[in-house]
Protein backbone atom coordinates (compact mmCIF):
# COMPACT_ATOMS: atom_id res chain seq x y z
CA UNK A 1 0.00 0.00 0.00
CA UNK A 2 3.19 2.55 0.22
CA UNK A 3 5.03 3.36 -3.13
CA UNK A 4 8.88 2.58 -2.76
CA UNK A 5 9.43 5.82 -3.98
CA UNK A 6 7.72 7.54 -0.73
CA UNK A 7 9.54 8.95 1.52
CA UNK A 8 8.48 8.28 5.59
CA UNK A 9 10.35 9.82 8.65
CA UNK A 10 10.87 7.16 11.23
CA UNK A 11 9.41 9.26 13.46
CA UNK A 12 6.16 9.25 11.64
CA UNK A 13 3.35 6.95 12.64
CA UNK A 14 1.18 5.14 9.49
CA UNK A 15 -1.95 3.59 10.48
CA UNK A 16 -3.99 0.21 9.40
CA UNK A 17 -4.34 0.07 5.33
CA UNK A 18 -3.14 3.40 4.67
CA UNK A 19 -1.60 4.03 1.15
CA UNK A 20 0.98 6.43 0.01
CA UNK A 21 1.71 7.20 -3.56
CA UNK A 22 4.27 7.49 -5.30
CA UNK A 23 7.27 10.00 -4.50
CA UNK A 24 5.12 11.16 -1.33
CA UNK A 25 6.69 12.62 1.27
CA UNK A 26 5.91 12.14 4.93
CA UNK A 27 7.93 14.15 7.26
CA UNK A 28 8.52 14.18 11.23
CA UNK A 29 6.00 14.16 13.82
CA UNK A 30 2.75 13.25 10.83
CA UNK A 31 0.58 10.79 12.13
CA UNK A 32 -1.82 9.27 9.33
CA UNK A 33 -5.03 7.55 10.56
CA UNK A 34 -6.41 4.04 9.22
CA UNK A 35 -7.46 3.85 5.96
CA UNK A 36 -6.35 7.11 4.81
CA UNK A 37 -5.31 7.03 0.96
CA UNK A 38 -2.40 9.56 -0.04
CA UNK A 39 -2.15 9.91 -3.72
CA UNK A 40 1.19 10.93 -5.48
CA UNK A 41 3.02 13.86 -5.05
CA UNK A 42 1.91 14.75 -1.99
CA UNK A 43 3.62 16.83 0.81
CA UNK A 44 2.77 16.12 4.94
CA UNK A 45 4.79 17.67 7.33
CA UNK A 46 4.49 18.08 11.14
CA UNK A 47 3.65 18.09 13.92
CA UNK A 48 0.38 16.99 11.81
CA UNK A 49 -2.58 14.66 13.16
CA UNK A 50 -4.48 13.36 10.35
CA UNK A 51 -7.63 11.09 11.55
CA UNK A 52 -9.33 8.19 9.39
CA UNK A 53 -10.69 7.37 6.27
CA UNK A 54 -9.58 10.53 4.63
CA UNK A 55 -8.34 10.99 0.84
CA UNK A 56 -6.03 13.52 -0.28
CA UNK A 57 -5.41 13.99 -3.46
CA UNK A 58 -1.96 14.91 -5.52
CA UNK A 59 0.52 17.82 -5.02
CA UNK A 60 -1.35 19.33 -1.71
CA UNK A 61 1.25 20.27 0.78
CA UNK A 62 -0.34 19.41 4.33
CA UNK A 63 0.93 20.96 7.99
CA UNK A 64 3.88 23.22 6.54
CA UNK A 65 4.60 26.26 8.33
CA UNK A 66 2.41 28.94 8.97
CA UNK A 67 2.78 31.99 6.18
CA UNK A 68 3.15 34.15 8.94
CA UNK A 69 6.51 36.99 9.36
CA UNK A 70 6.11 36.28 13.35
CA UNK A 71 6.77 32.66 13.56
CA UNK A 72 9.78 31.69 14.47
CA UNK A 73 9.97 27.69 14.56
CA UNK A 74 7.29 27.93 17.54
CA UNK A 75 7.14 24.79 20.09
CA UNK A 76 3.21 25.16 19.74
CA UNK A 77 2.53 24.85 16.08
CA UNK A 78 0.32 21.88 15.61
CA UNK A 79 -2.29 20.70 12.76
CA UNK A 80 -4.96 18.76 13.58
CA UNK A 81 -7.19 16.97 10.94
CA UNK A 82 -10.18 14.68 11.85
CA UNK A 83 -12.04 11.64 9.67
CA UNK A 84 -13.58 10.90 6.90
CA UNK A 85 -12.57 14.36 5.35
CA UNK A 86 -11.49 14.45 1.08
CA UNK A 87 -8.74 17.36 0.23
CA UNK A 88 -8.65 17.36 -3.85
CA UNK A 89 -5.80 18.70 -5.38
CA UNK A 90 -2.92 21.28 -5.00
CA UNK A 91 -4.41 22.29 -1.71
CA UNK A 92 -2.45 24.01 1.57
CA UNK A 93 -3.29 23.52 5.28
CA UNK A 94 -0.73 25.13 7.33
CA UNK A 95 -0.03 24.56 11.13
CA UNK A 96 -1.12 27.07 13.79
CA UNK A 97 1.40 29.81 15.69
CA UNK A 98 1.96 30.45 18.97
CA UNK A 99 0.26 33.58 19.24
CA UNK A 100 -3.17 31.97 18.04
CA UNK A 101 -3.03 29.44 20.16
CA UNK A 102 -0.56 27.04 18.60
CA UNK A 103 -3.49 24.75 16.28
CA UNK A 104 -4.50 24.73 13.25
CA UNK A 105 -7.66 22.66 13.25
CA UNK A 106 -10.45 20.68 10.46
CA UNK A 107 -12.99 18.84 11.55
CA UNK A 108 -14.81 15.39 10.25
CA UNK A 109 -16.63 14.90 6.70
CA UNK A 110 -15.37 17.78 5.04
CA UNK A 111 -15.25 18.37 1.28
CA UNK A 112 -12.10 20.45 0.44
CA UNK A 113 -11.90 20.97 -3.80
CA UNK A 114 -8.97 21.90 -5.30
CA UNK A 115 -6.16 24.93 -4.90
CA UNK A 116 -8.16 25.76 -1.73
CA UNK A 117 -5.79 27.09 0.98
CA UNK A 118 -6.33 27.27 4.38
CA UNK A 119 -3.90 29.54 6.72
CA UNK A 120 -2.75 29.10 10.59
CA UNK A 121 -5.03 28.79 13.39
CA UNK A 122 -8.31 28.33 11.59
CA UNK A 123 -10.60 26.21 13.47
CA UNK A 124 -12.90 24.66 11.13
CA UNK A 125 -16.38 22.69 12.22
CA UNK A 126 -17.76 19.20 10.29
CA UNK A 127 -19.17 19.33 6.66
CA UNK A 128 -18.07 21.69 5.10
CA UNK A 129 -17.63 22.24 1.16
CA UNK A 130 -14.86 24.35 -0.03
CA UNK A 131 -15.30 24.84 -4.06
CA UNK A 132 -12.60 25.11 -6.08
CA UNK A 133 -9.93 28.55 -5.47
CA UNK A 134 -11.31 29.44 -2.05
CA UNK A 135 -9.32 30.67 0.43
CA UNK A 136 -9.61 31.48 4.42
CA UNK A 137 -6.78 33.55 6.14
CA UNK A 138 -5.32 32.68 9.66
CA UNK A 139 -7.32 32.92 12.61
CA UNK A 140 -10.80 31.80 11.07
CA UNK A 141 -13.61 30.09 12.41
CA UNK A 142 -15.68 28.23 10.13
CA UNK A 143 -18.96 26.89 11.77
CA UNK A 144 -20.71 23.32 10.79
CA UNK A 145 -22.33 22.79 7.22
CA UNK A 146 -20.88 26.41 5.53
CA UNK A 147 -20.40 26.08 1.78
CA UNK A 148 -18.05 28.85 0.04
CA UNK A 149 -18.29 29.59 -3.63
CA UNK A 150 -15.61 28.91 -5.89
CA UNK A 151 -12.75 31.85 -5.86
CA UNK A 152 -14.49 33.34 -2.56
CA UNK A 153 -11.89 34.38 0.10
CA UNK A 154 -12.56 35.23 3.96
CA UNK A 155 -10.30 37.91 5.85
CA UNK A 156 -8.14 37.41 8.92
CA UNK A 157 -10.08 36.56 12.22
CA UNK A 158 -13.61 36.43 10.85
CA UNK A 159 -16.40 33.98 11.74
CA UNK A 160 -18.35 32.42 9.24
CA UNK A 161 -21.49 30.72 10.64
CA UNK A 162 -22.93 27.48 10.79
CA UNK A 163 -25.64 26.36 7.19
CA UNK A 164 -24.44 29.99 5.64
CA UNK A 165 -23.06 30.18 2.18
CA UNK A 166 -20.60 32.37 0.11
CA UNK A 167 -21.60 32.99 -3.45
CA UNK A 168 -18.56 32.72 -5.76
CA UNK A 169 -16.44 35.34 -5.51
CA UNK A 170 -17.40 36.82 -2.58
CA UNK A 171 -14.98 38.47 -0.63
CA UNK A 172 -15.89 38.66 3.05
CA UNK A 173 -14.29 41.07 5.48
CA UNK A 174 -16.10 40.43 9.03
CA UNK A 175 -18.48 38.10 10.64
CA UNK A 176 -21.22 36.04 8.39
CA UNK A 177 -24.14 35.05 10.80
CA UNK A 178 -25.63 31.73 10.23
CA UNK A 179 -28.24 30.63 8.04
CA UNK A 180 -27.25 33.13 6.01
CA UNK A 181 -26.51 33.74 1.99
CA UNK A 182 -23.99 36.55 0.96
CA UNK A 183 -21.88 37.61 -2.30
CA UNK A 184 -20.18 40.03 -3.74
CA UNK A 185 -17.09 41.94 -2.65
CA UNK A 186 -17.24 43.29 -0.33
CA UNK A 187 -19.94 40.54 0.63
CA UNK A 188 -23.20 41.79 1.57
CA UNK A 189 -26.13 39.66 2.60
CA UNK A 190 -28.35 38.45 0.15
CA UNK A 191 -31.17 36.51 1.99
CA UNK A 192 -31.81 33.61 3.97
CA UNK A 193 -30.13 30.20 2.98
CA UNK A 194 -33.76 28.37 2.46
CA UNK A 195 -32.79 25.96 0.11
CA UNK A 196 -30.24 25.16 2.27
CA UNK A 197 -31.72 24.78 5.40
CA UNK A 198 -34.38 22.50 3.56
CA UNK A 199 -32.11 20.13 2.94
CA UNK A 200 -30.69 19.44 6.09
CA UNK A 201 -34.17 18.75 7.58
CA UNK A 202 -34.95 21.88 9.12
CA UNK A 203 -39.17 22.79 9.50
CA UNK A 204 -41.42 25.38 7.34
CA UNK A 205 -41.83 26.50 11.03
CA UNK A 206 -38.31 27.22 12.06
CA UNK A 207 -37.26 28.82 9.24
CA UNK A 208 -40.30 31.13 8.81
CA UNK A 209 -38.84 32.31 12.58
CA UNK A 210 -35.43 33.06 10.95
CA UNK A 211 -37.39 34.72 7.84
CA UNK A 212 -38.30 37.17 10.46
CA UNK A 213 -35.21 37.25 12.50
CA UNK A 214 -33.27 38.09 9.27
CA UNK A 215 -35.67 40.61 8.01
CA UNK A 216 -35.58 42.39 11.47
CA UNK A 217 -31.42 42.54 11.21
CA UNK A 218 -31.43 43.29 7.57
CA UNK A 219 -34.87 44.41 6.35
CA UNK A 220 -36.39 47.21 8.97
CA UNK A 221 -33.38 49.80 9.04
CA UNK A 222 -32.56 48.83 12.43
CA UNK A 223 -29.16 49.52 14.70
CA UNK A 224 -27.89 46.06 15.68
CA UNK A 225 -29.00 46.67 19.43
CA UNK A 226 -32.12 47.44 18.27
CA UNK A 227 -32.62 44.50 15.72
CA UNK A 228 -31.34 42.40 18.85
CA UNK A 229 -33.82 43.78 20.99
CA UNK A 230 -36.53 43.07 18.46
CA UNK A 231 -35.41 38.96 18.48
CA UNK A 232 -35.96 38.65 22.24
CA UNK A 233 -39.14 37.26 21.78
CA UNK A 234 -38.79 34.62 18.87
CA UNK A 235 -34.91 33.80 20.56
CA UNK A 236 -37.75 31.66 23.38
CA UNK A 237 -39.40 29.95 20.85
CA UNK A 238 -36.44 29.03 18.77
CA UNK A 239 -33.10 27.93 19.05
CA UNK A 240 -31.96 28.74 15.85
CA UNK A 241 -32.57 32.05 16.03
CA UNK A 242 -31.35 31.74 19.56
CA UNK A 243 -27.73 30.63 17.71
CA UNK A 244 -28.25 33.54 15.41
CA UNK A 245 -28.96 36.34 18.23
CA UNK A 246 -25.66 34.82 20.14
CA UNK A 247 -23.87 34.80 17.22
CA UNK A 248 -24.35 38.60 16.15
CA UNK A 249 -24.20 39.85 20.03
CA UNK A 250 -20.67 38.24 20.23
CA UNK A 251 -19.37 39.67 17.20
CA UNK A 252 -16.26 41.61 17.70
CA UNK A 253 -15.49 42.16 14.20
CA UNK A 254 -19.54 43.56 13.44
CA UNK A 255 -21.42 41.49 10.78
CA UNK A 256 -22.03 41.83 6.86
CA UNK A 257 -24.60 44.29 6.36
Amino acid sequence: MIHPSAIIDSSATVGENVTIGPYSIVGPEVVIGDNTWIGPHVVLKGPTRIGKNNRISQFSSIGDDPQDKKYNNDKESILEIGDNNVIREFCTINRGTTEGGGKTVVGNDNWIMAYVHIAHDCILGNRIIFANYSAVAGHVIVEDNVIFGGYSGVHQFCRVGRHSFTAVASIVVKDVPPYLIVSGNTARPSGLNREGLKRHGFSNDTINLLRKAYKAVYREGLTVKDALEKLEPLVESSDEVRNFAAFISSSTRGIVR
